[in-house]
Formats: structure tokens, C-alpha cells, sequence
């Protein structure tokens, strides 16, 4: 044999080539005429096609379906389930949403907006800014900006791209600019330069949608005429399952539905307080969070209860 050339080798499985084993001398000895390796072959071959393959390694069909899977995990190690699955388990029930109240009242009393504003013009202005921005760096902006432009009328003197130097650094300043520029020329146009508080009419002005109208009624004005639904009130709401919708105007309907209406304000407020303080949108600190063992939200880091999979941002 030519030096470096190796002999094929026979498959383990002992169907190389597709051929039987002859009659060795070694078989023919003990009587044998094909390979053990041939004869299982056949026999799986000659097994039923409905046959499960759990009978093949020794289990029968019976045990082959009390086979059950591994209940899943989340991150915090806890096995979820199923909210639905839980009976008797109302996660809007009274009792539960008025101990979320009561727990939220403990640990944000008395709070309010973070936005700093002097005016119902300043606030509609600072809630425009904020939009894909955080507070701080609105509040950073926003002293110097009322300072340049004290009035309503002084921002309706202006053009978009005369105001997008000062708003630059909060993020889509052109679409802002725009925003606060038309509604300032709103106001001085149809409503004699007063800021109106009326959910309808505030709808009307440029870059103000519910959320931003909600802000300015309910801080400024004591109306509550909803439920303000921003970044934190949409997370949160759902991982407390106070509703399982993902757009805001419905999510903002579950919760005018449930939460009584002397606490919408403050309930959004508090909401929007506990999102920055504690549930934020990656590595919640459950461990410090008051609501954690009436929370099961499947996205949590720690927890003493179930988690249910559908409980989640």
C-alpha cells in the first residue's frame, strides 16, 4: 500500500455501502449469517411509522406523555404562569388597586411635576421639550429660554429656525421649534394670549396631544380630565397589570376605569415618581420596591411571587 493512503473505514452503524455482512469465517463458526449492527437496522425499518420514539428507548406510550417540560424561568429565577391560569386571581380587582394607591401614597406623598415652569405657558412649552428628552435636561434648558422669551407673545414673534439654537440640545429640536412657535401664535390668535383649560380647545394647538393636555390641566389647572400616559405610566401599568393594552389613549382608558378619579393626577404623578426612583425600564430595584410582593411582573430582579409571563413593559 502507497505510503499516507489509510483504508476506508467501515461506518459504526454498519450500513456502509448499503450492503449486507457475508458469511465470515468468524460467523459461520457460531452459526450467523449478517452483522447484530444489519439485523437492528431492519427491525427499525419494520417497525410501525406510528410507533413513538419513546417506545424505542424502553418507554411505553403511557409514560412517553406524562413526560413534562421544565417550568420555565424568568430572570429572577421565579416560574411564571399564566395570570389567566390563576383561579380567582383579579389583578384590576378594587381591593388590589386601592393597595396599590395606598403603597404609592407611602412612598411618594405630595408629589408633583418635575418640570420647572411658572406658568401654564411655561409648562406647555417645558412638556413639548420633553418629548424623547429627560426632565433634567429640559429643566437645564428651559430657565434660560423663559428668560429670553418671558412671553407667549414674544415666542409668537419668532420663527422656527430662530428658536432651534436655544432648543437644540433636547433632542428633534426642528419639530419642537415648529411645535412651540405654532402654538404660541394659536394662543395669541384665538385665545387673546391665555392659555385655555379646556381639554378640547388645548388639543388644538400645535405638538399638544392628551398626554401633554393631561400635564397641563392637571398640574396647572387642578382638572383632572385624565390620566397622563407617558413612558413610565405605559411601563409600569402593564407590569402591575393594571391593563394589558399597548397604546396609550387605551391604556389611558383601563386606567380611568379603575383609578378613582380624585386620584388621576396624583396617581400620574406618582407613577412617573416610582418609574425614575425605582421601576425603570432595565434592572427595576425590586428588592427596594414597596409594590413588590403585589407584583408579578415577569420582567422583575427579584422576587418573593410568582411572576406571570404576560406581566411585562
Amino acid at each position: 500500500m502507497p505510503r499516507g493512503m489509510v483504508p476506508r473505514q467501515p461506518a459504526r452503524g454498519g450500513r456502509q455501502d448499503k450492503v449486507r455482512v457475508a458469511r465470515t469465517l468468524l460467523s459461520a463458526k457460531f452459526g450467523q449469517t449478517q452483522s447484530v449492527a444489519s439485523k437492528d437496522a431492519r427491525a427499525r425499518r419494520a417497525a410501525p411509522a406510528s410507533l413513538p420514539r419513546a417506545k424505542s428507548r424502553g418507554l411505553s406510550r403511557d409514560k412517553a406523555s406524562a413526560v413534562t417540560p421544565k417550568k420555565r424561568k424568568n430572570s429572577a429565577g421565579k416560574a411564571e404562569v399564566s395570570a389567566a391560569k390563576i383561579k380567582g386571581y383579579n389583578p384590576v380587582a378594587p381591593e388590589r388597586v386601592a393597595e396599590i394607591l395606598k403603597r404609592l401614597d407611602q412612598m411618594y406623598p405630595g408629589v408633583t411635576c418635575a418640570l420647572t415652569h411658572a406658568s401654564a405657558w411655561e409648562l406647555v412649552v417645558a412638556t413639548i421639550l420633553s418629548a424623547q428628552s429627560t426632565d433634567v435636561n429640559v429643566n437645564r434648558v428651559t430657565p434660560e429660554l423663559f428668560r429670553k422669551y418671558p412671553t407667549v407673545a414674544a415666542f409668537a414673534a419668532l420663527t422656527p429656525e430662530q428658536l432651534e439654537p436655544d432648543v437644540r440640545s433636547t433632542g428633534f429640536f426642528r419639530n419642537k421649534s415648529k411645535s412651540v412657535v405654532g402654538a404660541a401664535k394659536k394662543i395669541v390668535a384665538e385665545f387673546g394670549g391665555e392659555v385655555p383649560k379646556d381639554m378640547e380647545k388645548l388639543l388644538t394647538l400645535p405638538g399638544v396631544a392628551r398626554k401633554t393636555a393631561n400635564v397641563v390641566l392637571g398640574t396647572w389647572f387642578k382638572i383632572a380630565e385624565g390620566v397622563v400616559v407617558d413612558t413610565h405610566v405605559h411601563r409600569i401599568s402593564r407590569r402591575l397589570e393594571l391593563t394589558t393594552q399597548d397604546d396609550p389613549q387605551k391604556i389611558e382608558q383601563d386606567l380611568m376605569r379603575i383609578i378613582p378619579r380624585e386620584k388621576w393626577i396624583l396617581f400620574s404623578h406618582q407613577i412617573i415618581w416610582h418609574g425614575r426612583k425605582l421601576c425603570m425600564a432595565r434592572k427595576p430595584k425590586c428588592a427596594d420596591c414597596a409594590l413588590e410582593n403585589i407584583c408579578h411582573a415577569a420582567d422583575k430582579t427579584w422576587s418573593t411571587v410568582d411572576v406571570h409571563k404576560n406581566a411585562k413593559a
